[in-house]
């Protein structure tokens, strides 16, 4: 083999192992988001103060990985001029990290909840719907995660239609905190709750329409109609 195509297949070699890198720590992100929205639902609704400082210690992760990514992907669209799909790749991974690291600290922002206020002071109803919203929004992560390891694109409607029924569960909850059956305190805990499931509905969806531009749409279009920054 020439030693001038050696050294391309070399330097591709290397470009490859960066990107697999990249990848892998994305996984991380996902998984952690995934898996802490359950143990920061179940701390809410128990009063788990263990969950808490664990959800915190995994936060302080998150916080590490987000600049770390950062920095690795800026460095090699500046260092390989990338094009095509590893373009697309790496400016994918440039507008999810932020989504990733908000959601989290929505994740945590749930559980510590569970410092200001104590299961028994919910009424049975909104206990019922913070346990359904929940629920919906870790099954909605957990597709999330999916969407992007499989690079699937059909997932962003099913996603789209599952937000809808977290605002609709948003809307109930509302309602609830409203009719003032729950001291005022408790009722503004509750209001911040509701927002942070919400958010983390949207969030899912906007990492799933991405994934419909890093699945094969054209460079420089938009992922799809209803994408938010």
């Amino acid at each position: 083999m020439p030693s001038t195509l050696l050294t391309m297949v070399e330097h591709r070699q290397e470009f490859q192992a960066e990107l697999d890198d990249i990848e892998a720590k994305v996984i991380e992100l996902f998984a952690m988001v995934a898996e802490d929205l359950p143990k920061a639902t179940h701390a809410l609704l128990t009063g788990d103060n263990e969950a808490i400082t664990v959800l915190a210690e995994r936060d302080r992760i998150v916080d590490s990985l987000y600049p770390e990514i950062e920095d690795v992907v800026s460095r090699e669209i500046a260092l390989q001029a990338p094009v095509a799909v590893d373009l697309r790749f790496l400016l994918s991974v440039l507008r999810i990290l932020p989504e990733l690291e908000r959601s989290h600290h929505s994740v945590v922002e749930i559980g510590a909840r569970a410092n200001h206020i104590l299961s028994d002071d919910l009424s049975p109803r909104c206990r019922g719907l913070v346990e359904r919203m929940g629920d919906l929004a870790a099954r909605m992560w957990r597709q999330t995660a999916d969407c992007w390891y499989q690079r699937d694109p059909s997932a962003a409607s099913t996603l789209g239609m599952r937000d809808e029924e977290m605002d609709e569960l948003h809307a109930s909850l509302i309602a609830e905190l409203a009719s003032g059956g729950m001291s005022l305190p408790v009722t503004m805990e509750m209001t911040l709750v509701a927002r942070f499931y919400e958010r983390l509905g949207d969030h899912a969806v906007n990492i799933a329409r991405r994934v419909v531009y890093l699945a094969g749409s054209a460079p420089g279009q938009p992922p799809g109609p209803g994408y938010s920054e």
